[in-house]
């Protein structure tokens, strides 16, 4: 059975650093593209970050380039999401997700949606306080 866990959400104070986890287990992702999801308190789930199989290729949301960096530990099979200078906004529930196909490249704008992504986790809570 596929799993992904995340962890290493909390509470943290404005302009604070955190480092989300995905443990993945079950199956391998080294070759499949994975991102991060995260939904707020009344909002709809929104894209945060994702990476292409290969890692030659990265996306980020707007509303945390240069904050956030993805990245993946092969021989852990963990996806990594490095959160630095957080906001207040940032507070919502952070998703990993993964593609289910290998090797498979995909258009830039659908990394940027649920669609391409098989495998959810259960989410971990990350509160901003101001």
């Amino acid at each position: 059975q596929v799993q992904l866990v995340e962890s290493g959400g909390g509470l943290v104070q404005a302009g604070g650093s955190l480092r989300l986890s995905c443990a993945a287990s079950g199956r391998t992702f080294s070759n499949s593209a994975m991102g991060w999801f995260r939904q707020a308190p009344g909002k709809e789930r929104e894209f945060v970050a994702a990476r292409s199989w290969s890692g030659t290729r990265t996306y980020y949301a707007d509303s945390v380039k240069g904050r956030f960096t993805i990245s993946r530990d092969t021989a852990k099979n963990t996806l990594n999401l490095e959160m630095n200078s957080l906001k207040p906004e940032d507070t919502a529930v952070y998703y990993c997700a993964a593609d289910s196909k290998l090797t498979t490249f995909y258009r830039s704008s659908y990394y940027y949606t649920p669609d391409i992504y098989d495998y959810w986790g259960q989410g971990t809570l990350v509160t901003v306080s101001s």
